[in-house]
């Protein structure tokens, strides 16, 4: 079984008119103002997903600031994933400067079918010690169901691209030991996390966390497959496209000259992420 942890879909609204929404979010125009940028509907998504043979992927939204973007985004995804029931997870967009509206959002989607909440992006600033602790009581409770989110991570140095975000690493650690048992993928290999779990107690710490391969043909050779097998062991390593930045082709390729073995590669299309679902 073949499953992208990692994908995006977008509403039609905002697909033929994607102008009218750079002027309602700085994060959205900073990625999606270039006109090569890509942006997918849930039809795109399953013939992609029909014709690469993927059986099931994660759909995700866009982190919006304004909570009434993020709840018609959200609902876009609901649809899609009641939709398509068999074929796609929903993980939903809150907002960490409203907690009160992000549990009752929660609460709501959850019943409707979410599986998770991500992929949760600071684009237009750092996420701080500040949204962590407002967020807390809405962490707790996720923590308490075992209801896993998705955060986007990335390295702060090396060549800047749009959706690179300004967030240091440190915060991340913070906001992973402070919900020890949330279950956590880290996007984007962590930004680099994996090598400070070399260090034991970080180790330890990040027993409940998973990274995902999203964009990784754009920011690292391939010999990061077998690296990161060897610092945090091949179960935590996900497959995840960030669809439509890149095709899951461009995954499967580098995944067959990576040098891990059949059974390591099916880990990680698959088997990993049904293990870490299946904890949550």
């Amino acid at each position: 079984m073949i499953i992208d942890c990692h994908t995006h879909i977008f509403p039609e609204e905002i697909r033929e008119d994607r102008k009218t929404f750079w002027k309602k979010d700085q994060g959205f125009s900073s990625i999606y103002q270039e006109p090569k940028s890509k942006i997918a509907g849930v039809e795109e998504l399953i013939e992609s997903m029909d014709r690469l043979e993927i059986d099931r992927s994660v759909i995700c939204g866009f982190p919006w600031v304004d909570p009434i973007l993020l709840s018609f985004h959200n609902e876009y995804l609901m649809e899609s994933a009641n939709r398509f029931s068999n074929r796609l997870l929903a993980f939903i967009g809150l907002s960490f400067t409203n907690p009160d509206w992000s549990w009752q959002e929660l609460e709501k989607r959850l019943k409707e079918g979410a599986k998770g909440v991500g992929e949760i992006a600071f684009y237009h600033r750092p996420l701080t010690f500040e949204d962590i602790e407002r967020m807390k009581p809405v962490l707790k409770k996720m923590e308490e169901g075992r209801i896993p989110i998705m955060l986007h991570t990335n390295e702060l140095i090396g060549h800047p691209y749009p959706g690179k975000g300004k967030t240091p690493l440190e915060i991340f650690f913070e906001f992973v030991v402070s919900f020890p048992e949330l279950p956590v993928i880290l996007a984007h290999w962590g930004g680099g996390l994996p090598f400070y779990e070399l260090m034991p107690e970080v180790s330890k710490a990040f027993h409940h966390v998973c990274y995902d391969t999203a964009a990784s043909p754009y920011l690292y050779s391939n010999k990061i497959f077998r690296i990161v097998r060897e610092m945090v062991g091949i179960e935590k390593i996900l497959f995840g496209s960030d669809y439509p930045l890149i095709s899951p082709e461009r995954y499967f390729k580098e995944l067959e000259e990576s040098g891990l073995s059949e059974p390591d590669r099916e880990k990680i299309l698959g088997k990993n992420f049904l293990s870490f679902i299946g904890s949550a």
